[in-house]
C-alpha cells in the first residue's frame, strides 16, 4: 500500500473510481442523478486541481484524496476496495497535513461517509441545498476542529 501524489499520468485513474463511485453517494437521495463525469465537470475538476490530491495504490490506484487548506474537497475509493479501511487511511493522511481544524462536504444521506467522519471527530456544523448536475441535493457542513479525537 501506497499513498503519493497525483501526477498527470493518474488522471485516467482517478476519473475511473470518480465516475464508478460518485452516483454511490448521491443513491440514498429521494430523486435520480445522472453522472456528470469528472472530465466534463467543470466546477469540480477545478476545485480538485487547486487541491494537492494524493492516491491510494495496491497493485494500481484503487482510490484518491484531495485538500485544499484545510478543506477535504475529495475522499473516493473505488466499489471493489470499499469496507478494508483505505477511506480511513486517507482521511488520516489528509489530517496530517492540516494543524488547523479540517473541513469538508457531505450528500447528508451519504450514511456510511459521514458516519466514518463523526468516527474521526468531525461534527455537523451546517445543512444546505446545493446541486450536482442541475439537480438540487442536500449537503452537510462537516468540521473537526483542532485537537479533536476520533474514536
Amino acid at each position: 500500500m501506497t499513498i503519493r501524489m497525483y501526477s498527470e499520468v493518474d488522471f485516467q485513474s482517478i476519473e475511473k473510481i470518480y465516475n464508478l463511485s460518485k452516483l454511490d453517494e448521491l443513491s440514498h437521495e429521494n430523486t435520480q442523478f445522472t453522472l456528470l463525469p469528472l472530465s466534463e465537470d467543470k466546477e469540480r475538476r477545478k476545485l480538485l486541481f487547486e487541491s494537492q490530491i494524493f492516491v491510494y495504490e495496491l497493485e494500481s490506484i484503487v482510490a484518491f484524496c484531495a485538500i485544499f487548506e484545510s478543506e477535504i474537497r475529495a475522499l473516493f475509493v473505488h466499489p471493489n476496495h470499499r469496507g478494508h479501511g483505505i477511506g480511513k487511511d486517507l482521511l488520516e493522511h489528509l489530517l496530517s497535513l492540516t494543524s488547523r481544524s479540517a473541513s469538508l462536504y457531505v450528500a447528508a444521506s451519504n450514511f456510511t461517509a459521514k458516519e466514518m467522519y463523526k468516527k474521526s471527530g468531525f461534527v455537523i456544523t451546517e445543512t444546505f441545498e446545493t446541486t450536482y448536475n442541475s439537480v438540487k441535493v442536500t449537503v452537510n457542513k462537516m468540521v473537526k476542529s483542532e485537537g479533536e479525537q476520533g474514536a
